[in-house]
């Protein structure tokens, strides 16, 4: 993915973000190293736009956060086009290959009720949470227009401040990167903790019913 952005720049940056938004190829890292190409840290890599290449770090990170953000809400529009016109039986045939299941539909359709306008923009904002706004918001029936401006809010804050990380960590922004790894292990372990417990609980539960009284 590093190398594509590396070769294609801001094209790659713009297309990748579009399929980060449904499904989740790490939009995090090809924002990282956005930032980090655009402030000069990858010594081989010149930006280039519509031909030209791009002196200035300044304005070579504007245009990588321009275009992380432009795909980034294109793709939330085609998310939220699938989910409105797929609905639920489009979820249940497809949603394994772009891991959307019931369950995180479920806990998506929880914080639309929980947080309403928050949702969206916050979703897609976070690390790791964002790939799972975009289809949820269409199949709930999140008013289109309403979606799309909160979603420019919560792309714009991503694609911005995840720029801007890469920037100031230059060449190491792969450690950044690492660390939101680690904390998407221990969701996963937590989530697994979760699971076992309920499993044990139930196993006890009906041993305790089959048992005679």
């Amino acid at each position: 993915m590093t190398g594509v952005v590396a070769h294609h720049g801001v094209y790659a940056v713009f297309l990748l973000m579009i399929a980060a938004a449904v499904v989740p190829i790490g939009s995090e890292l090809v924002m990282l190293y956005a930032g980090a190409v655009a402030g000069g840290a990858i010594a081989s890599t010149t930006v280039h736009v519509f031909g030209a290449s791009v002196a200035s770090h300044t304005w070579a990170f504007a245009w990588f956060a321009v275009a992380g953000t432009l795909g980034n809400v294109i793709g939330c529009a085609l998310g939220w086009w699938i989910g409105d016109y797929g609905g639920r039986a489009l979820l249940h045939r497809y949603g394994r290959y772009i891991h959307v299941s019931d369950e995180k539909l479920a806990r998506a359709e929880a914080r639309f009720d929980r947080y309403d306008d928050l949702a969206v923009p916050v979703g897609l904002a976070t690390p790791l949470l964002r790939s799972f706004v975009a289809i949820p918001a269409g199949i709930v029936r999140v008013p289109f227009v309403k979606f799309l401006f909160l979603a420019v809010i919560g792309c714009a804050v991503f694609s911005v401040g995840l720029g801007a990380a890469g920037w100031a960590l230059g060449s190491a922004y792969t450690h950044a990167h690492d660390a939101l790894r680690y904390v998407e292990y221990a969701v996963v372990a937590g989530v697994l903790m979760v699971v076992a417990y309920l499993v044990y609980a139930a196993k006890v539960s009906r041993r305790a019913a089959d048992s005679p009284r």
